[in-house]
C-alpha cells in the first residue's frame, strides 16, 4: 500500500513538474495544459500568459440582442457557422478561429435518425488535412483521443444515445483551428423540419499573439501518452493529494441561533481543505441556514460583500439534502461529511466563520481545516463564493421554441467587478410540476461585452449531461448531478460545474446570466452559487449576502411551495381550490401532468391533465381543509373529443362526469352538498367509458373546485 501511494505521489509530481517546467519556458502544449488541469494552485493565480476563454455553440442564431424578439429563441441545434464542400459531401463548420489557442472542453449530444454517426474533423493551423477525424462519439467519449474522465459520457445510468459526450482533453493550436461535422442526415438549421439534430458547446482559449504553442498532432499526442495516463488516473481516482505540507486545525462546536463558530489564521498561507459535518434536528434546514463565511486580510464579516458567503450545503455541492458526490474540488460521503479542496490564499490573515442563521441549535460535530504555505505575489487572488436565492420563483407560462411566448427571462447569478477568474457554479432547486425546468441557456459576459462570449444550448448541456436526464452523476471531476429527481416531476435537483482549463479570466468585469426557461407555468424554489478568484474584494456593490434567503424554510415536498389547503371565509367569494394545487397521490394507469396553455380560459391558466387512461384506471387527489364544513360544491372540467365518462367521487359523494364533446371547452358539474373533513379530503376519478379509438384511451382535464356558502 505504501509503495502504491508513493508511486501515485510520484506520478502527480511528474505531471505537475512537467507543467511548471513548460510554464517557465512559456510553452503551451498538451503536457503543460494537462499539468495545469490538476494543479489547484494554478487557479489561484491570475494567468501570466494572458488568454481569453470563449465558446462556440449551436445556439439559435435568432438570439441577437435583448432588444430584439429572438433573444430567448430555443432552436439551439444544427446551427453552424457555414457549410463547406468536401467532394460531394457537406461539412458543417462548428468552430473557426485564429490562434494561438486551445480547445479546452468539447460537449455534444444528438437526436434524430442515425444521430451521432457523422464524421467529426478538427483541422489545425490551416492544414487541409484534419489532424483528428472519426465518429463524434468515438472522439468525445470513446478512446480515440483519451480515456475517462478526459473523454466520457454522462450519466452512465442513462442510455448511451441520451448522454452528454464530454471531451476535456486539450487540443492546442499555434495559428488556427477549425472543427466540422459531416452528416447526410442534417436537413436545416435548427432541425425544424426533422433530420439529425446536432447540439454542441466548444470552450476554447485564445492566447496573446506571440505565445509559443506546440500544436496538437498525432505524434505529439503519442509523446504525451504518459502524462495523459497519469492525468486520467489522478482525476479518476479523486486523490485529493495536497501539494504542500499542511497543518490541521480542529474546528468543532455547538452553535446557538444567531451565533457563530470562528477560527483565524495568520501569515502568508492558504487554506487547502475544509471538512465539515453538521448535526441538527432538522438537518435539511441546517444545511441551508448554516452559512460558511470566509474573509481575508483584515476584511471582517461586517463588510457588505465578504469573499465567501454561502450556505454550507450549497458550498459543498449537495444543496440542502445530503447526496453523495465526488469531484476534483468537493466530496460528500454517505455519513454527511462535507469536504472541499478549493485553494484559498491570503497574504496576512484569514477568518473562517460558520454562522447559524436558523432557529435551532446546530453542531459542527466534525470539522477540520488544513492550512499550508503560500508565497503571495502580484498574481495571487482571493477565493470567493456568492450565493443567491430565487424563492418561490414564477417561471412564466407555456413556452414555444421561438421564445416569443411564455415570458422566459434572464436571471443574474453573479456580477463581479475587478480582475479575476470564474471557476465554477451550482444550482439547487425544487421543481413543482411535471415538466423540464432547465431549457435556458447560459449567457456569460466578460469585460463589458455587448453580446455574451459564452451562450449555450440548455442548462443540462452547460452542466455536461443531456436531454434533462434525471439519472445521477456523482463521480466526475468537473460535473455533478447528485440528484436529478426533480428534472421531470416535482422534486429536488442539484447541478454543479467546476472549471479547470475552461476557467474564465476577466480584466474588469464578469456577468453570469442564466435563462429561466421552464417549459410550463410553475412556482419553484431555485438557488445558485458561483465560485471565483479575485485580485481584490471588489464585486458588484449591490451584491449583499442573501441573509433572508438562507433563513427561509427549505422545500422537501411539493406542498411546501404549493399549498393544498382551503380555509372558508365568507369574505372570499367564491371560495375555490385549483386542481393543480391538490396533492397527487397516485394513478393506477395513464400519465399525470399539469397542462398550461395561454390560449385557454382555465382558472389560473393551468389544469390537472390525466391522459392515456383506460377503463378501470383510477386517479387519486387530496386537498386539505383547515376545518369541517358542509358546502355546496361544483367541479370544473375540460371537455374534448378525446375525453370520456368518469366517476368522480369527493369524499363519499359521487357523480358521473360525461366530458366528451366535439368542441373543446369547460364544463361545470354540480356535486351537491359535500361534508368536508378537517384535514384530508379525497378525490377519486375512475374511467367508466371511453369512445372507440385506436388506443381506447382517454384524457381527463380537471380545472378547479368551487365552494358555495357554508352550512353549519
Amino acid at each position: 500500500m505504501k509503495k502504491s501511494y508513493l508511486l501515485f505521489i510520484g506520478i502527480i509530481l511528474f505531471v505537475v513538474m512537467s507543467f511548471k517546467t513548460l510554464s517557465e519556458n512559456k510553452i503551451i502544449s498538451i503536457d503543460s495544459l494537462l499539468g495545469e488541469m490538476i494543479d489547484r494552485d494554478n487557479l489561484a493565480h491570475f494567468p501570466e500568459q494572458n488568454y481569453t476563454c470563449a465558446q462556440f455553440s449551436s445556439y439559435d442564431r435568432a438570439t441577437v440582442s435583448p432588444n430584439q424578439e429572438g433573444w430567448f429563441a430555443n432552436w439551439d441545434r444544427s446551427m453552424f457557422i457555414r457549410t463547406e464542400s468536401r467532394g460531394n459531401k457537406k461539412e458543417y463548420v462548428m468552430m473557426d478561429t485564429d490562434g494561438p489557442g486551445s480547445i479546452v472542453r468539447f460537449w455534444m449530444t444528438f437526436a434524430g435518425k442515425d444521430c451521432g454517426k457523422g464524421i467529426l474533423r478538427i483541422y489545425i493551423d490551416n492544414d487541409s488535412i484534419p489532424v483528428i477525424e472519426g465518429g463524434a462519439m468515438d472522439i468525445l467519449s470513446g478512446d480515440k483521443l483519451a480515456n475517462s474522465p478526459l473523454a466520457t459520457s454522462v450519466s452512465h445510468l442513462s442510455k448511451y444515445e441520451t448522454r452528454g459526450h464530454n471531451l476535456y482533453f486539450p487540443i492546442p493550436y499555434a495559428k488556427h483551428c477549425k472543427v466540422t461535422y459531416q452528416s447526410d442526415n442534417i436537413k436545416d438549421a435548427g432541425a425544424k423540419t426533422g433530420g439529425e439534430a446536432v447540439y454542441y458547446n466548444i470552450n476554447y482559449r485564445t492566447y496573446e499573439n506571440g505565445t509559443d504553442i506546440t500544436s496538437y498532432s498525432p505524434s505529439e499526442k503519442n509523446k504525451t501518452q504518459a502524462v495523459t495516463t497519469a492525468t486520467e488516473n489522478t482525476l479518476s481516482q479523486f486523490k485529493k493529494t495536497i501539494a504542500v505540507p499542511t497543518e490541521k486545525y480542529k474546528f468543532i462546536g455547538k452553535i446557538k441561533p444567531n451565533d457563530k463558530l470562528s477560527i483565524s489564521f495568520y501569515g502568508s498561507k492558504a487554506i487547502r481543505k475544509i471538512c465539515i459535518k453538521l448535526n441538527a434536528k432538522n438537518l435539511e434546514q441546517a444545511l441551508r441556514s448554516t452559512v460558511l463565511n470566509v474573509t481575508y486580510d483584515g476584511v471582517d464579516n461586517k463588510q457588505a460583500s465578504p469573499s465567501v458567503w454561502c450556505p454550507v450545503g450549497d458550498f459543498f455541492g449537495t444543496g440542502y439534502q445530503i447526496r453523495e458526490i465526488n469531484t476534483w474540488y468537493t466530496e460528500v460521503n454517505k455519513d454527511g461529511v462535507l469536504s472541499a479542496w478549493w485553494v484559498m490564499p491570503f497574504e496576512k490573515n484569514c477568518t473562517v466563520n460558520v454562522i447559524n442563521l436558523g432557529d435551532q441549535n446546530v453542531e459542527v460535530s466534525k470539522g477540520e481545516i488544513e492550512v499550508g504555505s503560500w508565497k503571495w505575489d502580484e498574481n495571487s487572488m482571493y477565493f470567493g463564493a456568492y450565493w443567491k436565492d430565487f424563492y418561490h420563483l414564477k417561471t412564466g407560462e407555456m413556452k414555444n421554441n421561438s421564445g416569443t411566448a411564455g415570458a422566459p427571462f434572464d436571471m443574474n447569478h453573479v456580477t463581479l467587478s475587478g480582475k479575476g477568474v470564474f471557476v465554477g457554479d451550482a444550482v439547487t432547486l425544487f421543481n413543482t410540476v411535471y415538466a423540464w425546468w432547465g431549457e435556458g441557456d447560459e449567457k456569460i459576459y466578460v469585460d463589458g461585452e455587448n453580446f455574451p462570449s459564452h451562450i449555450g444550448t440548455g442548462t443540462e448541456d452547460y452542466y455536461g449531461y443531456a436531454w434533462c436526464r434525471p439519472e445521477k452523476i456523482v463521480n466526475h471531476p468537473f460535473i455533478a448531478q447528485p440528484d436529478g429527481s426533480g428534472n421531470f416531476v416535482p422534486g429536488y435537483t442539484v447541478n454543479s460545474r467546476y472549471r479547470s482549463l475552461d476557467a474564465i479570466p476577466f480584466e474588469r468585469s464578469f456577468k453570469f446570466d442564466m435563462e429561466m426557461w421552464h417549459w410550463t407555468r410553475a412556482t419553484i424554489d431555485y438557488a445558485s452559487v458561483c465560485f471565483y478568484y479575485l485580485e481584490n474584494h471588489c464585486k458588484d456593490p449591490n451584491s449583499k449576502p442573501d441573509v433572508e434567503g438562507a433563513k427561509r424554510p427549505v422545500a422537501i415536498k411539493r406542498t411546501d411551495i404549493i399549498s393544498p389547503e382551503i380555509e372558508y371565509n365568507k369574505e372570499i367569494k367564491p371560495l375555490s381550490i385549483q386542481a393543480e394545487s391538490m396533492i397527487f397521490k397516485k394513478a393506477t394507469g395513464g400519465e399525470f401532468a399539469y397542462d398550461n396553455n395561454v390560449k385557454t380560459s382555465w382558472a389560473d391558466n393551468m389544469i390537472v391533465d390525466w391522459y392515456n387512461a383506460k377503463i378501470g384506471n383510477k386517479l387519486e387527489l387530496v386537498f386539505i381543509s383547515k376545518a369541517k364544513y358542509t358546502l355546496p360544491v361544483s367541479a370544473v372540467f375540460t371537455v374534448a373529443n378525446n375525453s370520456g365518462k368518469f366517476k368522480f367521487t369527493l369524499n363519499n359523494k359521487s357523480v358521473v362526469a360525461d366530458l366528451i364533446s366535439d368542441k373543446a371547452g369547460l364544463k361545470t358539474i354540480n356535486l351537491g352538498l359535500i361534508k368536508l373533513n378537517k384535514g384530508e379530503n379525497k378525490i377519486v376519478v375512475e374511467v367508466i367509458n371511453a369512445p372507440p379509438s385506436r388506443t381506447n384511451a382517454v384524457e381527463f382535464g380537471f380545472d378547479q373546485l368551487l365552494f358555495g356558502s357554508t352550512i353549519k
